[in-house]
């Protein structure tokens, strides 16, 4: 973990009397109008399937921290075979499982303790491939985020400094790549050609983006010119 670095940057969470305490408020005047007005609540639910015990894959929530630990292995090769036949969203809904599968048993330890770090670098390889997943469903601000979270705890990730080039070259933010690639190339030299390929793919973008700029501002008739120009005069 870098030095001077918490652990657990990015990663608050609370329970609904720290929410009402801080901010006054659960998020949802729905809610806000019953913790005002207790009363009794009656749910209907409606049983879709029954399913043999066994005949499932149990969610997270259900499953002791042993079936939890033996689960992620096999989640995150059912998301690498989803991706490698294309099913993009399917894979990461698949890596997101296996992260909460982790993340779970993480809460449970004191944060920067070995557990933990051992837990951390397990799901570091899922988060980054989750990423993979978000890259491609252009959902890049996700991407920024997750791949900062790495960096702060995992200076030294290729692959977070990489994913976070492409997106932050993805949505303009085009000094951020440069420096992100530059990173790259610092920590894995043999990455060139294709941190060079990311490199020309930006530049061939940025010139197409100052010519279609350069055609809009010839097209803008001058100012205090008639918008069409030829068309007669109401006398």
């Amino acid at each position: 973990i870098a030095a001077g670095k918490d652990p657990l940057e990015g990663q608050r969470h609370c329970c609904s009397v720290a929410q009402l305490h801080d901010h006054y408020s659960l998020g949802y005047p729905d809610l806000d109008e019953l913790q005002k007005n207790p009363q009794p609540l009656i749910f209907d639910i409606e049983v879709l399937k029954v399913e043999e015990p066994g005949s499932y894959q149990q969610d997270p929530w259900a499953m002791t921290d042993e079936e939890k630990l033996q689960a992620v292995p096999l989640i995150h090769k059912e998301g690498n075979e989803l991706y490698r036949q294309g099913k993009v969203q399917e894979a990461a809904a698949k890596y997101y499982d296996a992260i909460a599968c982790l993340k779970n048993l993480q809460m449970k330890e004191q944060p920067g303790s070995p557990d933990w770090i051992e837990l951390d670098q397990k799901i570091t390889p899922l988060l980054l491939n989750y990423c993979q997943c978000k890259l491609q469903c252009e959902e890049y601000y996700e991407v920024l985020d997750h791949c900062s979270s790495i960096l702060n705890k995992y200076e030294d990730n290729v692959k977070a400094y990489f994913k976070r080039g492409k997106a932050h070259a993805a949505v303009w933010n085009v000094a951020e790549a440069r420096a992100d690639f530059a990173k790259v190339l610092a920590l894995d030299p043999s990455l060139r050609p294709v941190v060079s390929r990311e490199l020309r793919s930006l530049e061939a973008r940025l010139r197409r983006r100052r010519r279609e700029g350069s055609c809009a501002g010839r097209a803008r008739p001058p100012r205090g010119a008639s918008a069409c120009r030829g068309a007669p005069s109401r006398r």
